[in-house]
C-alpha cells in the first residue's frame, strides 16, 4: 500500500490474529457319490440306485450346493459391504475438504478486495464468512482504514492463486491461502503489489463452515522499486 495510506500488510491485530499483508466355472456334474466309513471307501453309482434314492441323495447334494453358494455370498456382501463404506467416508471427507477449500478461498477474496466505492460495505459481505470475535475485529479494522482508504481512493483487489486444508478433525479444520495482492492509487506512482499467505481457522456450524481466526503467514513486497 502506499505511503498515503494504510496498506496490505501494514495492519495487525495481536489479539485476533487479523492481519492484512493486503484415481463361469463348470457346474459341479458327478456321476457317483463317495462315502467315507471308518473302514473303506464305498463308491457307489447313482444310475444304480433306486429312483427314490436318487431323488434323495441329489435333493441333499443339491441343499448342500446351495448352502455353501449362500455362505459364499454372505461372506463376498460384507466384503463388498466394508468397501463401499470405507469408499463413501473417503468421498465424505475429499467433498468436506473441498467445501472448507472454497471458503477459505471466497473469505479472503471478499476480505481483501475492495474499491473507495464499496468499502464500507466490507463488513456486511464478510459476514457470511466470519464468526465470534473476528467477525467484529475485522468490523473494527475496516472502520479504522475506510476513511483514509477512501480519501487517497485505494482499490484492492486479491487473487488467490492456491490453497490447501492443512488438518480437519471433526468439526475444526485450517487451511493455507496463497494470494497476489496489489493495490492501486491515483496518488501513487506504481501499484503496491505483495505475495501473502494466510493460515485460516476454520469451524463447522450446520452446513456452514465459518473462518473464527486468521493469521498472516508470508508478506513479500514484490512492488518495483524506481
Amino acid at each position: 500500500m502506499e505511503d498515503q495510506q494504510p496498506g496490505s500488510g501494514d495492519l495487525t491485530d495481536s489479539e485476533s490474529g487479523l492481519t492484512e499483508d493486503t484415481g463361469v466355472e463348470d457346474g459341479v456334474t458327478a456321476d457317483e457319490i463317495e462315502i467315507d466309513t471308518d473302514d473303506e471307501t464305498v463308491v457307489e453309482s447313482v444310475s444304480k440306485e433306486p429312483s427314490g434314492a436318487r431323488k434323495w441323495l441329489a435333493g441333499n447334494k443339491t441343499k448342500a450346493l446351495i448352502g455353501a453358494a449362500a455362505g459364499s455370498f454372505v461372506l463376498a456382501g460384507a466384503f463388498a459391504g466394508g468397501a463401499v463404506q470405507t469408499y463413501l467416508a473417503d468421498r465424505a471427507v475429499v467433498a468436506t475438504k473441498l467445501n472448507i477449500a472454497r471458503t477459505a478461498v471466497d473469505a479472503i477474496t471478499t476480505l481483501w478486495t475492495y474499491t473507495p466505492e464499496d468499502m464500507d460495505k466490507l463488513p456486511e459481505r464478510s459476514a457470511k464468512f466470519l464468526s465470534g470475535d473476528l467477525q467484529n475485529q475485522y468490523r473494527k479494522f475496516v472502520d479504522a482504514i475506510a476513511a483514509t482508504n477512501k480519501q487517497a481512493q485505494v482499490t484492492n483487489k486479491t487473487q488467490v492463486v492456491a490453497t490447501a486444508v492443512e488438518s480437519l478433525q471433526g468439526s475444526d479444520a485450517t487451511a493455507l491461502v496463497y494470494t497476489n495482492t496489489e493495490s492501486t492509487s491515483p496518488k501513487s506512482k506504481i501499484p503496491s503489489m505483495k505475495y501473502l499467505s494466510y493460515r485460516l481457522d476454520l469451524k463447522r456450524q450446520g452446513t456452514q463452515w465459518k473462518v473464527t481466526k486468521m493469521s498472516t503467514v508470508t508478506s513479500l513486497d514484490l512492488t518495483p522499486k524506481l
